[in-house]
């Protein structure tokens, strides 16, 4: 009765709303702002109705209130790049044509797909005479006015984030135009956003298949594989659109992103330069051009290329972010102040805010003002908390289901199984725990290279696991038990052979990705000589330093101090799991014992791996090679006890985290800080 009554109610305010878009849309602003006014004193915060008065009063000349009910919608749904569009045709009708321009890029960042952003901007810049930025805009707008309106109402749907709809309409659309490359396009898109993505990769396989020619199809096809870390197989396709398009330089940059991503950094740079010459003012060449300086180490030219991004973007959130995350940059003054303008403004998105709350946080710690520093990671945890859809109950039952499936009678049974290569040694744990520092370490020896955080192990858990509805539980890893000795040799041999891709002749390489610690069983049953390093760090230094983290993707359970707390305690009761069923198989290295004794720890992790003892290990902080993790820098440098506890500065205000890591707390008194 009471659901009913609500679906009632819910469906009685959607035709006043439907009936006040009718005035507005016959042309009666008035009495469309009236219902609106009307409609929000029982609903103040309806998006809906907000857009809709903001239209109004935009009608009827009244441009201050206009700005003022944009203002609250951006508040009020901070992804709508509807009201960024709103807010251009409001500057526009004040003669603020520069702020016009920059309202319809925020509003195209939101929503790529909204047609009358992309006219106004080609008439904007046309007007200020930038006849290139005229004619892109004017060529994007003829495109998307040129789609089937089905596939027109898919893109905007998806970037309202209505997915699910989104979806059926495009496979409706599909099932009577099964080889229209766009619909496939966005049915592959759909796919990466719901994180399934072989499915968009098979997809855009067979849309270059049928028209090998179409260079948007493979430029998508050639980000899945990229996104699937599949380097070696992207490298080939932005090789062949170069093929189809020499002079297309947004095909030259793609070149030079797969370039670094298997390790070729100076073609890449020498591309990201002559294309920073030709396109000055975009902000993301900038810094992308900047990450590939950082991890060489070219740190002083990272900084200036970092400065050129927000240079061409002033609100550029992740440029700032970006220098921050080199850990040893100090803001100048100006650089505060112009984060501190825009982390306040109405105008910034979300996405560029979450960066600057992470940023700001940086600076307020560097300046020793920890309450102030806490306050801005806490809310950049918040704003991207609200962006994901994790759910640490679900994760604790996942980890939990490896203690039940994996246990010591299966890997008894399985016995002489896998591939035995011995050439991994895998380096997992936590992020922030000293992983890096590990393999810095590692990779300096004569034998040993350091790769990536490699997705094959989490990709072939994935594909194990089958498809499943929502909340149906995964195959994988029940299913190892299933699994003929011959399957668990072959996935060994494939690991060998996929990741060649990342080597370059050394007899052992590291594969670094934390999250491997879920899969140590699997790892064991498919790889059994491989070595295995635990890289752990106290539970407060460790959960703090990932809290204040801005992860560029994934890490899904940092972002809130009762989550990555539960995730901890999950992983320390895993790992004494593995401990139990794969006796002296891993190797634990405590952080604070490297940093107190290192030549020490260094010895027993060589001895762990059966490698001579080599002084470069010692000297790692000398040793020249790319790093692609937040803590580049910091392991460039010797290592230093200051930043042991530095979340003791901010005890106060984290109980939550204690409370959630419970009993864990107990392995690792807390001693009076010194």
């Amino acid at each position: 009765m009471s659901n009913g009554g609500q679906e009632a109610s819910g469906e009685v305010l959607q035709e006043k709303i439907d009936e006040a878009i009718g005035f507005l849309q016959n042309g009666n602003p008035e009495r469309a702002k009236s219902a609106a006014l009307a409609l929000l004193e029982n609903a103040p915060d309806n998006d809906e109705i907000l857009y809709l008065l903001a239209v109004a009063h935009r009608y009827l000349g009244e441009h201050a209130q206009a700005i003022s009910v944009i203002d609250k919608l951006k508040s009020v749904r901070p992804g709508f790049g509807r009201s960024f569009q709103e807010e251009g045709y409001l500057r526009l009708a004040t003669g603020e044509d520069a702020k016009a321009i920059v309202a319809f890029q925020n509003a195209l960042k939101l929503n790529n797909s909204l047609v009358a952003s992309w006219k106004m901007l080609a008439q904007l810049h046309a007007k200020a005479g930038d006849a290139t930025a005229s004619a892109a805009a004017l060529a994007e707008h003829d495109k998307l006015a040129a789609l089937p309106a089905e596939l027109l109402s898919v893109r905007n749907m998806m970037a309202e984030g209505r997915l699910l709809v989104a979806e059926r309409v495009c496979r409706y659309f599909m099932r009577s135009n099964p080889k229209h490359i766009e619909g496939m396009r966005l049915l592959a898109d759909l796919g990466v956003r719901a994180g399934v993505l072989d499915d968009a990769e098979f997809i855009l396989e067979s849309a270059v298949a049928f028209e090998p020619e179409n260079v948007f199809a493979r430029f998508d096809y050639m980000n899945v594989l990229y996104r699937r870390q599949k380097y070696a197989q992207s490298f080939a396709q932005s090789e062949l659109l170069l093929n189809l398009e020499p002079e297309n330089l947004d095909f030259e940059i793609a070149h030079a992103n797969q370039s670094v991503a298997i390790g070729e950094f100076e073609p890449a740079l020498e591309i990201y330069r002559r294309a920073v010459e030709q396109m000055p003012a975009n902000a993301e060449l900038h810094l992308v051009r900047a990450h590939a300086l950082k991890t060489i180490g070219r740190v002083p030219e990272a900084i200036e290329s970092y400065r050129k991004a927000y240079d061409a973007r002033p609100a550029f959130g992740d440029a700032y972010w970006s220098l921050a995350n080199l850990k040893t940059y100090i803001f100048t003054e100006d650089e505060v102040a112009a984060m501190e303008e825009h982390v306040s403004a109405s105008s910034t998105p979300t996405e560029d805010r979450v960066h600057f709350c992470f940023a700001l946080g940086k600076h307020r710690e560097d300046q020793s003002d920890y309450a102030a520093a806490f306050a801005q990671y806490q809310e950049g945890n918040r704003l991207r908390r609200e962006q994901l859809q994790y759910d640490a109950d679900d994760m604790s039952l996942r980890l939990r289901q490896q203690e039940e499936h994996v246990d010591q009678a299966l890997i008894e049974e399985r016995s002489g199984s896998g591939c035995d290569a011995p050439d991994p040694i895998f380096i997992l744990g936590l992020p922030r725990a000293g992983s890096t520092l590990l393999e810095q370490i590692l990779a300096s020896h004569s034998q040993v290279e350091g790769t990536l955080e490699l997705p094959n192990i989490s990709s072939l858990a994935f594909e194990l696991g089958g498809r499943r509805r929502v909340n149906q539980d995964p195959a994988y890893p029940a299913n190892l038990a299933q699994l003929p000795l011959e399957k668990l040799r072959e996935f060994g041999e494939a690991f060998i052979e996929d990741t060649r891709v990342h080597r370059s002749g050394a007899p052992f390489f590291i594969d670094k990705m934390p999250n491997n610690f879920r899969h140590i069983g699997l790892i064991h049953l498919i790889l059994p000589n491989a070595k295995i390093i635990d890289a752990r760090r106290h539970p407060m230094a460790c959960c703090f330093s990932g809290f204040k983290q801005l992860f560029a993707s994934g890490q899904e359970f940092t972002y809130g101090l009762k989550e990555i707390g539960q995730y901890y305690r999950d992983y320390v009761s895993l790992m004494d799991h593995w401990d139990n069923v794969l006796p002296g198989k891993i190797l634990r290295v405590q952080y604070e014992d490297v940093v107190a004794d290192t030549e020490s720890q260094i010895r027993r992790i060589l001895d762990y791996c059966g490698l001579p003892f080599e002084q470069a290990c010692v000297d790692f902080h000398q040793t020249e090679r790319s790093v692609r993790t937040p803590s580049s820098e910091q392991v460039r440098q010797p290592i230093f006890k200051s930043g042991l506890e530095q979340w003791r500065n901010f005890d106060p205000w984290l109980d939550p985290l204690k409370d959630a890591l419970g009993p864990v707390l107990e392995r690792y008194p807390l001693a009076e800080s010194k």
